[in-house]
């Protein structure tokens, strides 16, 4: 199962019976709501924000965020598309506040590779992670929904809260940015492999 689709019959049943009584104001049915997304919440977070304090922020803000707005979600099968977009707006915010204070930038752990000599592999990583962070967090916010979690450009636009045309835009400026920063790369590894042969 993809991170951005919803599970099987069943768990959409018993996430609407949780959504229905959290709205209520059943804290035990929020908990387990909150607990059943807060990973899923953190993950697209980091990816959105390229920080792990500033998507813990995020994160909390949005389970606040749903906790305050529940009883007004009108529609109980829409809580993981409202939650995206409480989500979305709650990193946009982080973003904001900590773009006036930001001077230093934190890197990512990486994982362990599976196979013996994954070298090629880490470099790989290594430059989209580098173009990937010179995205702003608008176009990092639609390469994540559309590439992470699946969704089409039009359900970007409504967890977003911005025009079809903007996400549009945005992706194929991010793709291209993205393109553009791989290609330089290349460039640039081709020329210190040809310097130093």
């Amino acid at each position: 199962m993809s991170a951005g689709r919803k599970a099987g019959g069943k768990d959409e049943l018993v996430q609407r019976e949780l959504v229905v009584s959290a709205r209520s104001g059943d804290h035990d049915a929020f908990s387990a709501l909150a607990g059943s997304v807060v990973d899923r919440l953190y993950a697209t977070a980091v990816l959105i924000l390229r920080d792990h304090n500033e998507a813990e922020d995020a994160t909390q803000e949005t389970i606040v965020r749903a906790w305050r707005g529940l009883p007004s979600l009108r529609d109980p099968d829409r809580f993981d598309a409202w939650l995206r977009r409480l989500l979305v707006h709650a990193c946009r915010d982080e973003g904001r506040r900590q773009s006036r204070r930001r001077v230093e930038v934190t890197l990512l752990p990486t994982h362990e590779p599976s196979v013996a000599d994954a070298s090629g592999q880490l470099v790989d990583r290594d430059v989209l992670e580098r173009g990937f962070r010179r995205l702003s967090a608008e176009h990092r916010t639609v390469v994540v929904l559309h590439y992470y979690h699946g969704l089409s450009q039009p359900e970007i636009a409504a967890a977003t809260g911005v025009p079809l045309g903007t996400v549009k835009s945005r992706l194929h400026h991010a793709t291209h940015a993205l393109r553009a920063a791989l290609e330089a790369d290349a460039r640039e590894a081709g020329l210190t492999r040809g310097g130093v042969a």
